[in-house]
């Protein structure tokens, strides 16, 4: 527990730091900051937190740099007291006129978020479409080409059509792969995922069809399904995160942008962190593996009684203050504008 003045002292350090990109020398602190306290007390300050793991020095002569458990301590304190100053009344105004003026089709408002939230804090946005328009089933064909071999094909709600060729684990007839495809349809139909994985036990037990295909069968659906849900995460900005001085290297964002282009992955990561409606911050490594060096602010909107997510990836070295304030106003106007 720091003591309220290591709390302003690294509250300084963080700003400065988000500021100026580099190590930030106790002097700056007493220059650029209302401290109220001499820079040799400064100094004292910073050796403890430096001590404590909150901040440390890149060499001997150098400055100090906030570290993960330095933004996290920033980050509590902030969200704690409810005083992030981020955008300001113009750009929230701003950003609700434009909610205000949106056509409310899902699509475009998932496209014109990205864009916008991108816009307000200069990294990577994404956006995950609300729960009703991730891809449902509308109808299972299984065609038997063989006694050990079917063709799957799933149509979506979505007009999406995937088709594969499985290779099955027991010899089945045609008429038993045609009980599977007509209780599978009679079952699942406009069920997402989610809700299919969550009936597999029911399929397994039946007495009527061959268990150990329709589980088989079961799976590929599930994995055709989570395929088209991909298709409903909306991402941009990672050019804007490539001008930041930590990425001047691309291969260092080559993690983020290898999550980007699965959009699966990216499904799974944002939506894991979204178990309440407040935002949500992750911070270094307490983010997924191949994120350990960004920091993720998240928060969930609704649309028709269910949930989405919006959310930016930026370095760890981010305007907590202006992205989180950024966040919650853009799902504010999502909810509004979708609700």
């Amino acid at each position: 527990m720091l003591s309220d003045r290591r709390r302003i002292v690294l509250q300084a350090l963080v700003n400065e730091y988000v500021r100026s990109a580099q190590p930030v020398a106790s002097k700056a602190l007493v220059d650029r900051y209302d401290l109220r306290v001499s820079p040799a007390t400064v100094r004292n300050e910073l050796s403890y937190l430096e001590e404590t793991g909150h901040v440390f020095q890149p060499h001997i002569s150098a400055g100090r740099v906030p570290t993960d458990v330095g933004y996290r301590a920033f980050v509590d304190a902030m969200l704690e007291a409810g005083s992030e100053d981020g955008l300001t009344p113009a750009e929230v105004e701003s950003v609700r006129n434009q909610y205000h003026a949106l056509e409310h089709e899902v699509a475009d408002a998932m496209r014109e978020t990205s864009a916008l939230l991108s816009r307000l804090t200069s990294y990577v946005a994404v956006v995950i479409a609300p729960t009703l328009r991730r891809s449902r089933i509308r109808r299972i064909n299984l065609v038997w080409i063989g006694e050990a071999r079917a063709v799957l094909v799933v149509v979506t709600d979505s007009g999406q059509v995937a088709d594969r060729t499985i290779d099955l684990v027991d010899t089945v007839t045609p008429d038993a792969l045609g009980r599977v495809e007509r209780v599978l349809n009679a079952s699942l139909d406009g069920k997402v995922g989610e809700e299919v994985r969550e009936s597999r036990g029911g399929f397994e037990s039946s007495s009527v069809l061959p268990a150990r295909v329709t589980a088989q069968i079961l799976d590929e659906v599930i994995d055709c399904l989570l395929e088209a849900d991909a298709d409903a995460v909306v991402s941009g900005g990672v050019s804007s995160l490539l001008a930041q001085p930590e990425f001047a290297d691309p291969r260092l964002v080559g993690p983020l942008v290898h999550l980007l282009e699965d959009g699966l992955e990216t499904l799974h990561v944002l939506t894991s962190l979204m178990q309440t409606g407040a935002v949500v911050v992750r911070i270094g490594a307490e983010n997924p593996a191949g994120l350990e060096r960004m920091s993720v602010v998240a928060a969930s909107y609704e649309a028709g009684g269910t949930e989405g997510v919006v959310g930016v990836i930026g370095p760890t070295r981010m305007d907590y203050a202006r992205t989180v304030s950024a966040v919650r106003t853009v799902a504010d106007g999502l909810s509004e504008a979708l609700g």
